[in-house]
């Protein structure tokens, strides 16, 4: 992590009531490539990891059992607690977590994140989605910068200064390390993707841009 868990609070702190209109198209497609891919049955448990405002957390509650969201901004859970507030929604619970630390006990079927795994080291995303994987999920969703090839330093998709995207091709080594195999990966922008990692499937390739 290029800046310290305190100093990415509260960047985000800071632009959490404006966060979703200051986001990228490529962002938004993702968000629904998530909620399309997790795709809860009407018992399961969703782990959203990174939650932010609640981008991926409330459109799943209306499918999912219950669904956790965690994040480490106290002002982005303020904003998903709102949203949740606003749609009557009782079936989700916001609180302070990270990625190796959820502060979640409880059944976890299906994890989500979207645009926060970046923020980690390619070491810390490893050891990331190896404590994930020991909760046993059957799926991770995840949407994210990440690098399907060179990046064009020309049109980012992340700031050098607080990210640090992996390639595609270590997020999937670390989802086979962790005992996942990818079944999904759509690619929505070269510095842009969602990868669909479960237990005892294989590869179906590559989705639509």
């Amino acid at each position: 992590m290029k800046k310290s868990r305190e100093d990415h609070a509260a960047r985000f702190d800071e632009k959490a009531d404006r966060y979703d209109e200051s986001k990228s198209d490529e962002y938004h497609t993702c968000v629904d490539l998530v909620v399309e891919h997790a795709a809860p049955e009407a018992d399961d448990v969703v782990l959203d990891l990174g939650t932010g405002t609640g981008a991926i957390a409330v459109p799943l509650a209306a499918d999912a059992a219950r669904v956790v969201g965690r994040d480490i901004s106290a002002g982005m859970l303020e904003e998903a607690e709102r949203k949740a507030e606003e749609e009557g929604l009782e079936t989700l619970e916001f609180g302070t977590g990270t990625f190796r630390e959820p502060d979640y006990e409880g059944q976890v079927d299906i994890v989500t994140s979207n645009f926060a795994l970046h923020h980690l080291s390619d070491e810390e995303k490893r050891a990331a989605i190896a404590v994930i994987a020991d909760r046993e999920p059957r799926k991770f969703v995840l949407g994210d910068v990440m690098f399907f090839g060179d990046p064009n330093p020309d049109e980012p998709f992340y700031s050098s200064e607080v990210d640090d995207p992996a390639t595609v091709g270590l997020l999937a080594d670390a989802f086979t390390d962790a005992g996942f195999s990818l079944t999904a990966v759509e690619r929505v922008h070269d510095q842009v993707g969602v990868l669909v990692a479960e237990r005892g499937r294989t590869t179906t390739g590559d989705g639509a841009e």
